[in-house]
């Protein structure tokens, strides 16, 4: 593949991958990587990706400031820092491919289940902090082994029917200290490559494209619309770990 192919199908996956998770809160992975983990090997893959969602993560969490839920999210994010180390021990010691199929089945049905319900039976609100530091943990226990941190916490949304405003507020400063947390603990035992840094800075004009039509998409969407988007991705997400 040629330099200027390269360069096309990197900056149209992260455009791809920026602009869900801008409009969705998370998902990159899910989206770009479809796309570069069958164009780059994983060991360059995988540490552009972390980068390039955290950058988009960082950019949701300014654009998206005033409605940021900080106080609520401690207690998932608490869960989720115990559970992140757990999982880098087991990526690093046993063979997880089990693991994230049948997550990926599980994730896959409940989204499929979810899209076609005629109506939807909420619980009641998220009033208990151990059952919140709960899906905080598998958060990061998951996070740590396919890179999905957001999902539990926005199935333990939708399950809640959370409004997006407020779903967004509170799984987006999850889902941003969970992605630093890991890539700091790669980065404690490898070091980014000088070519990762140079199609990381390539990326870059596609990032911030992408970034921005989806925040503002996001804006625009109604409630209904908003919830079927983070299912059909949920079910994407899923179907990634599966295929």
């Amino acid at each position: 593949m040629s330099d200027v192919a390269v360069y096309l199908v990197l900056s149209g996956a992260v455009f791809a991958g920026a602009f869900v998770s801008g409009l969705s809160g998370f998902a990159f992975s899910a989206v770009a990587g479809a796309i570069l983990l069958h164009v780059f090997p994983p060991i360059e893959a995988v540490p552009l990706m972390m980068a390039c969602s955290i950058t988009v993560q960082a950019a949701n969490l300014f654009a998206l400031r005033k409605s940021m839920q900080w106080k609520t999210s401690l207690v998932f994010i608490a869960g989720g820092l115990l559970g992140i180390p757990i999982a880098i021990y087991f990526l690093q010691n046993v063979d997880t491919g089990m693991f994230r199929l049948g997550f990926g089945i599980l994730v896959s049905l409940y989204a499929a289940y979810a899209l076609l319900r005629p109506t939807a039976a909420y619980l009641r609100q998220m009033d208990s902090r151990s059952r919140n530091a709960l899906v905080g943990f598998g958060g990061g226990l998951v996070g740590g082994l396919t890179a999905m941190p957001g999902a539990l916490p926005a199935i333990w949304c939708d399950i809640h029917g959370l409004p997006k405003t407020q779903q967004r507020g509170l799984v987006q400063p999850y889902i941003g200290v969970m992605q630093l947390f890991a890539l700091a603990l790669i980065l404690s035992h490898h070091s980014l490559s000088l070519k990762v840094l140079i199609d990381f800075g390539i990326s870059l004009p596609a990032l911030a494209a992408g970034t921005a039509v989806g925040i503002v998409l996001f804006g625009r969407v109604n409630e209904a619309a908003f919830k079927r988007i983070i299912l059909g991705l949920l079910l994407f997400s899923g179907l990634c770990l599966v295929i």
